[in-house]
């Protein structure tokens, strides 16, 4: 050690204590790489040979097989670092910098903290002050070398790494269904249940179009999907299980079974916690995509219509909405254009009479660029029109149709049982392969024995458990492909009508069936709503919709009905009114037949003149008012009128009524006082000439 390095160790480091940092990048170079490790725990002795006392002397080795990249996860490191800035440490011990850092920040950091703290370095070449600027400035530049090579080692390694991709050559691990053969290529897997499996599900997709409906399929048919154990113990078995979405949705993301060879669909990305997350890379940025580069389940083709089909599926994409079916009356959800703007419409519900009315909506101007909305079109006459064109259209190839959908669904069928046949057969095999395990252990052996038996009971309660699931199924499907069900699926076809207007046809149903002949429907509102439906295949037709009344002309009461009101209050209350007109027949805006109630609210909304205004315009008095003109009582009065001696008009019910003016006339009292003995009674005055007479 030269002197002139020693004579930086003083009293005031000795005073401290000394720590050695151990570290290995990988595990492999723990176990590989020994002579390395030994030469850092070698340091230990210079330390000594420094002075330090051999007790006060700390290795920290908790980050053996660690990368130094950064100094997260680096616990050993982090450990180093505190104690140099609490002033515990009087130097630090490395075999080289790249030991204890290869990032700049962590390192610096480190320098940093070391200076001010005066803390010495050592590593093979000699030692260091941090706080002395040459040294400071050597240990800097040790530093940037360190980063600079671990830089050229990641440059070398991805550049080999991509030239071998770009060849198509580089081996990754392949998703279930493909292999590497005996010289490398990639192959289907030879195990027929497992492609047969992998093949089920993308021709499930391709019918039902939603990874949902794919796993809805798989779970009802009973059948299991297969995966690889990738790490770990049982690396490389087969496992079979239940497969759920995300599984699916991974399976028809990964080109390799379109036979497309990729590279770089990810890339390593950093959270806002500084840990490593996997994101995404668009397919245009891919480094490498070799198409056709071995046999695949699908071709490129159909890869890309599953990836737009899935995107459409999103149902919030920037631009787009979501057609698979959803909840919702409205018949045309997620398959609308606007024909102003171009872009999709929405659906709004708003309440009207206790049911959900659908409206059409194009609000991408709104949400995008806080505009304002397009147009609004009312959904039921829109909905009414496309369904009465569909009918239109589907009944001349309705048995053409059926006949279709039995043979689809005879080979749906055919599919199933042979995969559950396969599934059967591998279960066979497993109880078999465990009878002749057991049968081949010494009977001794008790504890093997014991175990092998208990093996062989379970595949064969597993074997039993497919046996009976495998005829329930069979019987259900049979019972699919009989004569009467052949017939009741023509039945059905012949009258579709009846199915789609039938009120147990939910309207989720009634949008897949559209779904498959109908690709999208543009809309241009203004004073009739234009049309334009575009046909799978390309095929276009339009038409033209009247648009809807508003609310408040539909509620509105028919002039005729009006004029007839104001006709019979004339004569008539009304109660007598609404007879009246339920009686010739009329209704009001509902279709629900007149009441007194409702007559009163169309009088008040036409501002029409109730009977009791027409009676008093004619001159037609109160009971109280005749009372005080004759000097009898309110009862004597309503009396009289009721024995028709005053003539008397209804305005309400029977006790509401005004009266005709006596015009002169007297009233006889009865014997018996004012009000007693016989009833009073009014005579009514005579002309000059009946008196005379």
């Amino acid at each position: 050690m030269p002197t002139e390095s020693a004579q930086k160790v003083d009293a005031h480091h000795l005073r401290r204590d000394a720590f050695l940092y151990v570290r290995q990048s990988t595990l492999r170079q723990v176990f590989e790489n020994t002579e390395s490790t030994k030469r850092q725990y070698a340091l230990r002795s210079r330390a000594i040979a420094l002075g330090w006392p051999a007790e006060r002397v700390h290795v920290i080795d908790s980050d053996l097989g660690q990368s130094a990249a950064q100094a997260r996860d680096r616990d050993g490191f982090q450990h180093l670092v505190t104690e140099v800035a609490l002033g515990h440490a009087g130097i630090v011990l490395g075999l080289e910098v790249s030991r204890l850092a290869r990032n700049n920040a962590d390192w610096h950091r480190l320098i940093e903290l070391a200076a001010m703290s005066r803390t010495l370095i050592l590593d093979e070449d000699g030692i260091y002050d941090p706080a002395n600027f040459n040294d400071r400035l050597l240990l800097g530049l040790k530093g940037a070398m360190s980063e600079a090579e671990l830089h050229v080692l990641k440059s070398r390694l991805q550049g080999g790494i991509l030239n071998k991709a770009r060849r198509g050559e580089l081996e990754l691990p392949l998703p279930i269904g493909l292999v590497y053969d005996g010289a490398g290529r990639v192959v289907l897997d030879p195990d027929r249940q497992v492609r047969d499996t992998v093949q089920m599900l993308f021709d499930a997709f391709r019918e039902s179009g939603s990874a949902c409906a794919v796993v809805r399929l798989l779970s009802s048919r009973q059948v299991m999907f297969p995966r690889r154990i990738r790490r770990g113990i049982g690396k490389g078995d087969l496992v079979w299980g239940q497969i759920d979405v995300s599984r699916v949705l991974q399976i028809l993301h990964n080109p390799r079974y379109a036979g497309a060879f990729a590279y770089g669909r990810s890339r390593i990305a950093y959270n806002a916690q500084l840990r490593p997350v996997q994101k995404g890379v668009k397919q245009q940025e891919w480094p490498v995509l070799i198409r056709d580069a071995h046999e695949g389940y699908i071709d490129w083709e159909e890869f890309e219509r599953n990836e737009f089909r899935l995107r459409q599926n999103l149902g919030f994409a920037p631009g787009e909405r979501g057609r698979m079916p959803r909840e919702g009356s409205a018949l045309l959800q997620g398959r609308l254009l606007c024909g102003k703007c171009g872009a999709r419409m929405r659906v709004h519900y708003e309440q009207l009479s206790g049911r959900l009315r659908p409206y059409y909506c194009c609000t991408e101007e709104v949400v995008r660029h806080a505009g304002k909305p397009c147009q609004w079109v009312h959904g039921l006459a829109v909905d009414e029109a496309v369904g009465a064109l569909l009918l239109k259209t589907v009944a001349p190839a309705a048995i053409e149709v059926a006949l279709a959908v039995q043979q689809e669904i005879a080979q749906r069928i055919e599919q199933s049982a042979a995969l559950r046949e396969a599934q059967l057969e591998r279960a066979r095999y497993e109880s078999e392969l465990a009878r002749r395990r057991y049968a081949k252990v010494d009977p001794d052996n008790r504890l093997v024995a014991d175990a092998l038996e208990a093996d062989w009971n379970r595949c064969l309660r597993q074997l039993h458990d497919f046996q009976l699931e495998h005829e329930r199924q069979q019987h259900e499907d049979q019972s699919q492909l009989d004569e009467p069900a052949r017939k009741r699926i023509i039945e059905l076809a012949r009258d579709f009508p009846r199915v789609w207007n039938d009120e147990r046809t939910s309207a989720l149903e009634r949008k897949r069936m559209l779904g498959l002949l109908i690709e999208d429907v543009t809309l241009v509102g203004g004073p009739s709503i234009a049309v334009h439906v575009r046909w799978r295949g390309g095929r276009t037709q339009s038409l033209t919709v009247t648009k809807p009344r508003p609310i408040a002309l539909i509620r509105k009461t028919a002039d005729v009905v009006v004029k007839l009101i104001d006709e019979l209050l004339e004569t008539s209350t009304d109660l007598q009114v609404a007879e009246r007109l339920n009686a010739l027949g009329y209704r009001n805006w509902r279709g629900d037949a007149f009441t007194p109630k409702k007559v009163a609210i169309v009088r008040q909304a036409y501002k029409l003149r109730c009977r009791f205004e027409r009676l008093r315009l004619r001159g037609m008095l109160t009971g109280e008012e005749i009372a005080r003109q004759l000097g009898v009582s309110t009862t004597t009065v309503h009396q009289l009128g009721r024995q028709g001696v005053l003539t008397r008009h209804l305005y309400g019910n029977e006790h509401r009524c005004l009266y005709e003016p006596p015009n002169g006339g007297q009233l006889i009292r009865g014997a018996g006082g004012r009000y007693g003995g016989r009833p009073a009674q009014f005579i009514p005055a005579q002309s000059s000439e009946q008196g005379a007479s």
